[in-house]
């Protein structure tokens, strides 16, 4: 008997012919299906359990540190401890960065993956301060908490990556945005080329939120804006936070923003209300 196919190693379906011997020859088709034994990673379900055990813990540390996490206070540096040793011990490279141009003196937290190429980088972002009027819990430990427990499975997961994932929380952004300025102005045209998209995290957790994405018709936004239409959340430009956080650092400079947002201080419309919930007028 002789088997023959066209079949690669290319994953597919590829036709088999099959030629019996003997003094009666019998032929068949079949199909050959090759799969690829690499395939792509799905994206992590993140466990609201453990975002919200991070929230739990920066009020924690807020109330042990005179009831607030404001930028260069005992509170803030808590706060970069809490994320520095949660990160380290999952893998990664951590860089304090010291913002001395910063109203109040203060530490940018950088965090890399191993792997993937140096000039492709792909950068997520969020202020780890907040004001010295209260603890800082949706402004901004919830944008603050989220990257923190998707880096964290990023780690655990440890896929092959294309690019090369690179975290920040930044200090100071209450007092405009320095802590991520500073940042920015530190690297050099290459590094700065290098960041092929920026997506910033800030106020996420609003009790009456919307679903808001930053530049929602740009090339960058793109994946964030096909995920939440296959949801059919309908989101919505993202006009309140334009310029207001740190994204605006990375876009002055010329490199591709995007980012998610549920709301500030704006009142949700009734049209809002009808596609999300919540209250309108509130």
């Amino acid at each position: 008997m002789t088997v023959a196919t066209t079949a690669g190693t290319t994953p597919g379906s590829y036709p088999i012919t099959v030629d019996g011997d003997g003094a009666t020859d019998h032929s068949a088709q079949y199909t050959l299906t090759i799969g690829s034994t690499n395939p792509p990673p799905t994206a992590p379900d993140i466990d609201v359990a453990k975002v919200q055990a991070h929230l739990s813990q920066f009020g924690t540390i807020a109330s042990n540190n005179g009831g607030n996490r404001r930028a260069g206070s005992a509170g803030y540096t808590a706060s970069v401890n809490y994320v520095k040793g949660k990160l380290e011990a999952a893998g990664y490279t951590v860089t304090l960065q010291d913002c001395t141009s910063c109203t109040y003196r203060s530490n940018n937290l950088i965090a890399d993956w191993p792997g993937g190429p140096a000039d492709q980088v792909l950068m997520f972002g969020a202020h780890l301060d907040g004001v010295s009027a209260g603890p800082g819990i949706n402004d901004n430990a919830s944008g603050s908490s989220i990257l923190l427990e998707s880096a964290l499975a990023l780690a655990a997961a440890n896929p092959t990556l294309s690019k090369h994932v690179r975290f920040g929380w930044w200090t100071d952004e209450e007092q405009g945005l320095n802590g991520s300025r500073f940042y920015v102005n530190s690297l050099t045209s290459a590094q700065k080329t290098a960041i092929k998209g920026y997506y910033n995290f800030d106020m996420v957790a609003s009790t009456n939120g919307g679903y808001f994405i930053n530049n929602i018709t740009s090339t960058t936004s793109a994946p964030m804006k096909e995920c939440w239409d296959s949801l059919n959340l309908q989101p919505e430009e993202n006009v309140e936070g334009q310029g207001r956080s740190d994204d605006a650092s990375f876009k002055n400079a010329g490199i591709p923003t995007s980012g998610y947002a549920t709301g500030a201080g704006n009142s949700k419309t009734s049209a809002q209300a009808s596609k999300w919930g919540g209250t309108a007028g509130s």
